[in-house]
Order: structure tokens, then C-alpha cells, then sequence
């Protein structure tokens, strides 16, 4: 049977899951997992279908120090637990799409550079959701891989929305606010068109709530407006970003304090 791999690639996890495919291109989940604890305390566990744990199994930090080498490890598990048989695609969550990306799209060296581009942009994770798709294109160059977006679903945000009041020259240099967490978003969207069309019609705000929090606003299912911006960091305050944050307060941490920018990102 042919199997399906999405996986989900951040700094110190890796959430996967597989999904077999079956005639009508149906997609029946049958494995979900997540190697997370990366560089400290490593741990791979996996659920089959019906939620039973089959397999549980933690490493030292020694044995799993990177993201390469937790991807190393489980695709060896994976191979073993599909019978030696390899995903015949694999779809990969990217946080950001920039400007260009407002759909998944099949990757190619000419995408890769372009989400490359982006690393300054997503610095924590950005260059974790590339490492899965070199890596994969180095051991099955033959599988065909899929890029989809956090920011695409708040490409169609009107002007007010997306523009700062700086100059037009920035903007076309890609300063603007596109909005993440839009893979969830969308996910909202299509349920609450399904269990409540009425509602999903109208105007919606839907909270992503975690490490990482986040509101949008939505009006017949498309989002409006988001409470993050130019990076993740916008918005509500989260476990490890500030959120909203008047840009006075950063230029009194340089001219008086004489912090640099490195010492404000860690700050």
C-alpha cells in the first residue's frame, strides 16, 4: 500500500505523521508521532490509528544532538515500520511563504532559494523546516515533495491590513505584515464550514493558543487580519516572544542601554 509522510520540522521537535493512500485518493491516517527533545532529552514515540502507542523508546542527548540526527533515526524507524516500503510523497509545513507563496507548491532548487531568502525572516524556523526537505531529497531524490505555508493563508488580506506606514520602497522589498499560523487558520476554517456553515459565513476570530499564540480574524472563511506581522514575534504575548511591543521601547533598549540587536532578539 503507498503511504503518505507530512511532517511538521521546528527547533528541538519533529511531528510526522503517515497516512496510507487508498483508491479515490482518499488519505486514511495511520501513524502519528513526534521526536521531540532534540539536543536535550530525545524522545520518539508514535500512536497507530486507533491511538495505541507503538513505539516509545528515549535517547540521550549524546545519541540525538540535532534535528539532522533525529531525522536520521527516524526515517530508519520508519523504513522498518512500513516494511522496508518509502513514502511516495511527502508534505512539509514551512512557516514562511513570503510574498511569492499563497498555495503549496512543488519543491525545486528555484523554491528551495526562495524560501532560503526567507531565513532572516523566520530565523528559529525557517532553516529547521529546509533541513527535512534537503535531507530527503539527498536519500529519495525521487519523491516528489510539497511546501505548504503558514503565511498563505493571509495573502488575500486587503492593503490596510498587510501595509506599515513606511515607504513604498520597503514594502516592495517584502516589509509587510503577512500573518502566520495560517496552516491552523485554514484547518478552522474548513471544520467550521462543515459543523457550522452560518457561522463560518460571518465574521469569525479563531485564537491559536500554545507556546506560540496568535488570533485571526476571518469573514467568510478568509482571513482579514491577523495579530502577527512582518515575523512571528507580533501580537499576543507568548511563552517565549513578547508579542505586541511599542517600537519606542526597542529604541530606548539601543540608545539607552546600549543593547545590539542580538542582545534585544534574546531579550
Amino acid at each position: 500500500m503507498d503511504h503518505l509522510l507530512v511532517v511538521n520540522a521546528g527547533s528541538s521537535s519533529i511531528k510526522f505523521r503517515i497516512y496510507a493512500v487508498l483508491p479515490g485518493d482518499r488519505l486514511d491516517l495511520d501513524l502519528k508521532g513526534a521526536f521531540d527533545g532534540i539536543g536535550s532529552h530525545p524522545h520518539l514515540f508514535a500512536d497507530d490509528d486507533h491511538g495505541r502507542r507503538v513505539e516509545d523508546d528515549a535517547f540521550t542527548a549524546g545519541q540525538v544532538p540535532t534535528v539532522a540526527a533525529a531525522l536520521d533515526r527516524l526515517d530508519d524507524w520508519l523504513v522498518e515500520r512500513l516494511g522496508g516500503e518509502r513514502p511516495i510523497a511527502v508534505g512539509h509545513r514551512v512557516v514562511h511563504g513570503g510574498p511569492d507563496f499563497a498555495n503549496p507548491v512543488p519543491v525545486d532548487d528555484a523554491v528551495i532559494a526562495k524560501l532560503e531568502a526567507l531565513v532572516p525572516l523566520a530565523p528559529l524556523h525557517q532553516p529547521n523546516n529546509l533541513l527535512p526537505i534537503r535531507i530527503i531529497r539527498d536519500r529519495l531524490p525521487g519523491v516528489p515533495q510539497v511546501a505548504c505555508f503558514d503565511t498563505a493563508f493571509h495573502r488575500g488580506h486587503p492593503d490596510v491590513a498587510d501595509r506599515f506606514a513606511l515607504p513604498e520602497a520597503l514594502y516592495r522589498e517584502g516589509v509587510r505584515r503577512y500573518g502566520f499560523h495560517g496552516l491552523s487558520y485554514e484547518f478552522i476554517a474548513h471544520r467550521l464550514a462543515e459543523i457550522a456553515p452560518d457561522l463560518a459565513k460571518g465574521r469569525v476570530v479563531a485564537c491559536h493558543l500554545g507556546a506560540g499564540a496568535s488570533a485571526c480574524a476571518m469573514v467568510d472563511g478568509r482571513s482579514v487580519e491577523s495579530t502577527m506581522g512582518f515575523t512571528a514575534l507580533d501580537g499576543l504575548p507568548m511563552a517565549t516572544r513578547t508579542g505586541q511591543l511599542d517600537p519606542g521601547v526597542v529604541l530606548y533598549l539601543v540608545q539607552a542601554k546600549g543593547l545590539g540587536a542580538a542582545a534585544i532578539e534574546r531579550l
